[in-house]
């Protein structure tokens, strides 16, 4: 309802002997956390506990999805409003903990009345009924159209477009998804699946996540596909979903995925969730998404002739390696993004060096000599240019990929492979299904190497010129000059 119908929500909460909210509030206004990035993005006041979305596709791509989101939190402070993030989307009403609320939108924010003031460390249950809208643009993410059907990629701030809720990796939840749709369609979504229902000419079907989850990594596919399973290490349940007519063409990419899952493991420890696989995707967004527990590839990457098998291969280990690095452990504010895409790439230039003979110092070597020219364009690694309003992807430039991966080959240079090796380690074990920030990362360097890396950390996470390279005096950096913008989360380099 909207915020001007006080006198029905007056004797609906008469009824239930709840007590009026003041009508002196101020104006409904959009709120954040203040991420540095996305000053919008986020919100104050409560912590997210799980997400259950009912969605309903009625098969075509123009439609809005009919929607249910059902937000399970706990207050954090005391609160007479509680702000979503929300966009693109027709708001029909809103419950809080059962009762009807008042409601208005501003910019990208829902902003809901709650029937009485919630004090702090207070159950929250917010019921928004609600369509989602599938005519976003890729450039801004959201629901993608395919050839059959809809795939998500919500990274960086794009979650909001799809459900409301609190859209930054800090805040991260369980979800349950329940999407129906015509019986012609296969469904699949992050997590495992919990069922699924027949009635009349339509399949409901059911899926849940073993752990919590960033907003941005939710995944839900909805087309004429072939689900594909195979084991990888220690039984984990790999599934792959594709286009039914592509199956036999992809299989001899898909069945990579065990093996790499193996390698993985070996570099840093046991995969983090409860099953992994890839969704082939037929249509064309430029980028590759680690969605959680099902990455979101681009059919023309594996059908395609312009890509040799171990740059296919590397973008494969790229997002797979992100669901120990973004994904299990996600990070606290945009600004450590370089985590995240560092690491990724830190990995796949690793699985290419050893797979395919793509010597990393080379690689390393070339990043170095760009290194400067990528600081100037994009900003330091750990202090990124803010994303300009109308392209946000742009925040995934080549400065947070190679030209953070470069910081970790320093940061292995400076205190030697063993150190390293027991870094990576420690970071994904200490942090699994949590948040974590740039500092806690330098602090653990510090402490597995035994003494203090600040003055390095600070140059190369944040100095505008690239430092020297320990144990090669004799690189050097190019002059900086213009270089591109964002390549979209997230692709490596192509090769050249």
């Amino acid at each position: 309802m909207p915020l001007t119908s006080r006198r029905l929500r007056a004797a609906l909460l008469a009824t239930a002997s709840v007590t009026l909210v003041a009508a002196t509030l101020p104006a409904p206004q959009p709120l954040g956390i203040g991420d540095r990035l996305f000053p919008h993005l986020g919100n104050p006041g409560y912590d997210v506990l799980s997400y259950d979305i009912s969605l309903t596709y009625k098969g075509r791509n123009t439609e809005p999805l009919d929607a249910v989101t059902t937000i399970d939190a706990r207050t954090t402070a005391p609160l007479e409003r509680i702000n979503l993030d929300f966009a693109r989307g027709a708001v029909r009403s809103v419950e809080v903990n059962g009762l009807p609320a008042d409601f208005a939108t501003a910019a990208e924010d829902l902003v809901v009345e709650t029937p009485s003031r919630l004090p702090a460390g207070m159950p929250v249950r917010i019921t928004v009924r609600h369509t989602s809208d599938p005519s976003g643009d890729k450039a801004n993410g959201g629901w993608v159209p395919t050839a059959d059907g809809l795939a998500m990629a919500n990274q960086a701030d794009a979650a909001h477009r799809v459900f409301p809720g609190n859209d930054h990796p800090a805040d991260k939840a369980f979800f349950t998804f329940r999407v129906t749709a015509p019986k012609n369609l296969t469904v699949v979504a992050g997590g495992l699946p919990g069922g699924k229902r027949d009635d009349g000419d339509t399949t409901t079907w059911t899926y849940r996540t073993e752990h919590p989850m960033a907003t941005e990594l939710a995944q839900v596919s909805i087309g004429r596909s072939a689900v594909l399973h195979r084991t990888g290490p220690r039984g984990l349940p790999v599934r792959d979903v594709v286009p039914a007519a592509d199956r036999a063409k992809l299989e001899p990419w898909l069945k990579k995925t065990p093996a790499q899952l193996d390698w993985m493991e070996k570099q840093v420890g046991p995969y983090p969730f409860e099953t992994y696989g890839l969704l082939v995707a037929d249509t064309e967004t430029g980028f590759e998404l680690e969605t959680q527990t099902l990455s979101l590839f681009e059919r023309s990457l594996f059908t395609g002739t312009g890509y040799p098998e171990w740059y296919v291969d590397s973008v494969m280990v790229h997002e797979l390696a992100h669901q120990w690095f973004g994904n299990s452990v996600s990070p606290q504010s945009w600004s450590d993004l370089w985590l995240n895409e560092g690491h990724a790439t830190w990995y796949e230039a690793r699985y290419a060096e050893e797979h395919a003979q793509k010597p990393m110092e080379r690689r390393m070597r070339e990043a170095y000599a760009r290194s400067d020219t990528w600081r100037a364009v994009g900003g330091p690694p750990a202090r990124p240019d803010v994303p300009t309003p109308d392209h946000k992807i742009s925040l995934f430039r080549p400065v947070v990929y190679d030209g953070s991966a470069l910081i970790l080959y320093a940061l292995r240079e400076e205190i030697g492979e063993a150190a390293f090796d027991r870094l990576e380690r420690t970071w994904v074990r200490v942090h699994r299904d949590g948040s974590a920030t740039t500092r806690q990362f330098t602090e653990l360097a510090s402490r597995i190497a035994g003494r203090d890396l600040t003055a390095f950390f600070d140059g190369w996470l944040y100095g505008t010129k690239t430092p020297p390279m320990p144990g090669h005096p004799e690189w050097r950096t190019e002059t900086p000059r213009s270089a591109a913008g964002g390549q979209g989360p997230a692709r490596a380099p192509k090769p050249e």
